[in-house]
């Protein structure tokens, strides 16, 4: 009897309540008017803490997606998302699963309640639930006891948050709060780990597999179970079909589907600023960069692909890719593999400072030009040039001759090069260079001397696009631009417009792979593209950077224990890295060349030494020149003889090299060797010279045809004639190129189109041929 006295007493002890509370509900849910009432009568309830979603702090693209995430300070993974960007289907299969009443209830179903009562009388214990998505979102921020007075505080909580919040905003808040196993929160966590995609993007069987998680995440997990993650799918799918959510066929289908779940790595890209920005981002729980994740990824990929070729050799990159119109950033590699040890990965590239070789050489001739020290038409000397402790060569140890700063400048030449540093002054340099963006610039200029044009110096890839961007942008420099917490800085000019576009038309010229052609083809869209290489002494660095309109593309190429190789040529390396990606961009339908405007001016120049005519002068060419520039530098080399005739008169010393200032004395004998005096004389064959050997011209031969190969540096010829030991001195369509002897080779760049080619031995002879060039 005592035994049957305590159960009648405990039976009446909840059974009481529950019906009592059973009845408020059943009085609630009918009439939602009362729920109202109830709400407004109680203190009103703050949603915030209910519905806030705690987030991973995340570093996204331009568009808004996830390039890299790190762990909440619970050390959960969460990337809330607002419910128009969850799948529909996602949203149905958890209402199937969790609360397929959500629509009709006020936050507590009271059909679920009677339901689940019986149940647990019936089994004297607790065996069944009625919670709701509103009663679980409660749970989660005030926690209650499982006994029947804590499910009443719930469901007291539940009513007045449902009145408070939209259904939206409850079901988004369940869906981005909810577990879904191990530390992840929320569907969109889910969904990328398990199907490695948005939770937009999920099939109805994958909405369902997920939907189904949340009521056991530990005994559904389908990493780890994945049977019983199928059976739990199943279910929810069955739910869905009984519920007229979805149709037999979607059902069916659904069913047939294997689990597809595997474990997929979240987005790890760009990893150096997520490492150098980790501390910000966790602070504020979210940084904005102006990369593009699509051509970030696709370039993360292809370096390391990329440097297969070169067999360990070369193992290691930096890339960054800028959009010329507004400085930002929409590709940064900074190194071939970031996880990889071997070949310290987690080194920043694009921020180490490197020899850049001649990458620096366009800066300088840009500040010649700015001061009016150099044309680009002008004739500068490549030849042998001594300073005594200092006696720069060539990159391929040969010599041209004559060339003009433009020639000078895309072969890369380092004679004529130091000529133009030696008259800008290297402190003068220094400072242009520092308002250009180059930070690294620690020694004095006594220390860098005249090689600092040759790279002896050290750069950071960042600083070699900002700088190549000011050329781009005509003349203007502003910092890059990464993310959207940094401040748009205002534009200094550091050059004047047409500077800066000469300077494009010196560097303009087509990757080396690509033909060169005048042949116009339909539909080509390949733009005009400005570009230049260097390699450091030594061969322990490669760059290359081209641009136009549109874009900076900008590369390293080396290894990060300084380790030379023989392969690390900025033509032939960094190049062909950096012309590939450019070609792989969008073609935008805007000029990808800027137009002369006013910017340029034509100007007659003189034919032989490229300055600007002087009235002796006796041929001219039309060049055109920057606008600003001063055109007080004329030509020096002809001048008024005797008798009317103009005489013709070279610099005595290679370094004093200026055709505008052609000192006023006799040549030395060696000088007389590369530039002989002459006159133009009324009859020039009144005196014969004595002839001695016949002399010809070996190559080019004469009427022949030839065929560019596109070579990485160039297709070249040497110069050759039949009294090759004795000084030759050549002259390419009427122009001098220099002199040749039997160990000093001359070397004639080809170009597409035809051409004359003429040479004078000391005694006087002359030969001359013709021939033709041909694109590939």
């Amino acid at each position: 009897m005592k035994t049957i006295r305590i159960i009648i007493l405990h039976t009446f002890r909840f059974a009481v309540p529950l019906v009592a509370f059973m009845a408020l509900v059943l009085v609630l849910e009918g009439d939602h008017a009362l729920v109202r009432l109830v709400a407004r009568i109680m203190d009103p309830l703050d949603v915030q803490p209910y519905l806030a979603e705690e987030a991973s702090p995340v570093m996204l693209d331009r568009d808004g997606d996830i390039l890299y995430s790190f762990l909440t300070r619970n050390e959960q993974w969460r990337f809330p998302v607002s419910l128009d960007k969850i799948n529909p289907l996602l949203e149905q299969a958890t209402l199937a699963a969790e609360d397929k009443r959500f629509y009709q209830h006020a936050g507590v179903d009271a059909r679920a309640v009677m339901r689940a009562a019986w149940l647990n009388l019936k089994a004297r214990r607790y065996v069944s639930g009625a919670s709701t998505l509103t009663m679980q979102l409660v749970k989660q921020r005030t926690p209650t006891p499982r006994t029947l007075v804590g499910k009443m505080q719930q469901a007291l909580l539940a009513i007045r948050l449902d009145y408070a919040a939209s259904k939206s905003y409850v079901l988004e808040a369940y869906l981005n709060k909810a577990p879904y196993g191990g530390n992840l929160v929320g569907v969109e966590a889910a969904a990328r780990r398990y199907f490695g995609k948005s939770s937009a993007e999920l099939t109805l069987a994958e909405a369902a597999t997920l939907a189904g998680l949340p009521k056991a995440p530990t005994a559904f997990d389908p990493l780890r179970r994945p049977e019983m993650a199928l059976r739990r799918r199943d279910h929810v799918l069955r739910r869905m079909l009984r519920e007229d959510m979805i149709a037999t066929g979607e059902y069916e289908r659904a069913l047939s589907q294997p689990l597809g779940v595997r474990w997929h790595e979240y987005p790890t890209y760009a990893p150096h600023i997520a490492m150098a920005f980790r501390d910000s981002i966790q602070e504020r729980n979210e940084l904005r960069l102006t990369l593009d994740g699509v051509l970030q990824a696709r370039l993360e990929t292809f370096v390391p692909h990329y440097l297969k070729q070169f067999d360990n050799q070369i193992t290691n990159a930096a890339l960054l890719v800028v959009d010329t119109q507004n400085g930002t950033v929409l590709a940064r590699v900074g190194s071939a593999d970031f996880n990889n040890d071997v070949i310290q990965g987690q080194v920043d590239l694009c921020r180490a400072p490197r020899a850049p070789g001649s990458a620096l050489k366009p800066f300088v001739y840009a500040l010649a030009l700015e001061t009016n020290r150099l044309y680009p038409t002008e004739g500068l000397l490549d030849n042998t040039l001594d300073y005594g402790v200092y006696n720069p060569v060539n990159f391929d140890g040969t010599f041209s001759g004559m060339v003009s700063a433009t020639e000078a400048l895309r072969w890369s030449l380092n004679v004529p090069a130091i000529q133009v540093q030696s008259r800008v002054g290297v402190a003068e340099t220094m400072t242009f260079m520092k308002q250009l963006g180059f930070d690294t610039l620690h020694r004095t200029a006594e220390a860098y001397g005249l090689g600092l044009v040759l790279g002896n110096c050290e750069v950071r890839l960042e600083s070699l696009v900002e700088a190549y961007l000011a050329l781009a942008r005509l003349g203007e420099h502003a910092p890059l631009r990464l993310h959207n917490r940094q401040p748009e800085a205002s534009k200094k000019r550091v050059l004047s417009e047409g500077v800066a576009l000469a300077l494009w038309n010196m560097l303009e010229q087509p990757f080396p792979e690509e033909t060169l052609s005048n042949l116009v083809r339909p539909g080509d869209r390949t733009t005009r593209v400005a570009w230049k290489t260097g390699t450091s002494t030594g061969y322990h660095d490669a760059w290359a950077v081209a641009f136009n309109r549109h874009y900076v593309v900008g590369a390293w190429l080396g290894n990060n224990d300084g380790r030379p190789s023989n392969r690390l040529i900025g033509a032939h390396a960094a190049l062909p890295l950096v012309s590939r990606v450019f070609r792989s961009l969008p073609v935008m339908s805007t000029p990808d060349w800027p137009h002369r405007r006013h910017t340029l001016r034509e100007t007659a120049v003189c034919a032989v030494t490229g300055l600007p005519k002087s009235q002796w002068c006796p041929a001219a060419l039309t060049a055109w020149l920057p606008q600003n520039q001063y055109l007080h530098r004329r030509c020096d080399v002809h001048r008024p003889g005797n008798n009317g005739v103009v005489d013709t008169h070279w610099p005595g010393a290679p370094y004093t090299w200026d055709l505008a200032r052609v000192p006023r004395r006799t040549a030395p004998a060696w000088a007389a060797e590369h530039y002989t005096t002459t006159k133009k004389e009324a009859n020039p064959e009144s005196v014969a010279p004595q002839r001695h050997k016949h002399l010809d011209i070996v190559a080019p031969a004469n009427n022949a045809t030839y065929i560019l190969t596109g070579d990485d540096r160039g297709d070249r010829i040497q110069l050759s004639a039949s009294n090759n030991s004795t000084s030759l001195h050549w002259y390419h369509n009427d122009r001098y190129l220099g002199r040749s002897a039997h160990n000093v080779p001359l070397y004639l760049g080809l170009t597409p189109g035809e051409h004359r080619v003429a040479c004078m031995g000391e005694d006087g002879q002359t030969a001359a041929v013709v021939f033709t060039v041909l694109a590939g």
